[in-house]
């Protein structure tokens, strides 16, 4: 279950996708390391690429914080 309650825009890079798992993980301007699932991808495209500048937003789902909305800029 996602949670309605999301987070402001933070800047980031893709640091890890796996297009066969569709998981992977975005470190922010902080250094902090935020995990994902390719459906949390805002175009709809499920894969995008390691070194990718994003922007997202972070909620709980599946009972642990990840990256959600996620926008490639």
């Amino acid at each position: 279950m996602q949670s309605e309650e999301l987070s402001e825009e933070h800047s980031g890079v893709v640091t890890a996708f796996s297009d066969v798992q569709g998981l992977g993980e975005i470190t922010d301007v902080a250094s902090v390391v935020w995990p994902f699932h390719c459906v949390s991808i805002a175009d709809g495209s499920r894969t995008i690429e390691v070194g990718r500048q994003v922007v997202f937003r972070t909620g709980f789902r599946v009972a642990r914080p990840e990256a959600v909305s996620i926008r490639s800029v």
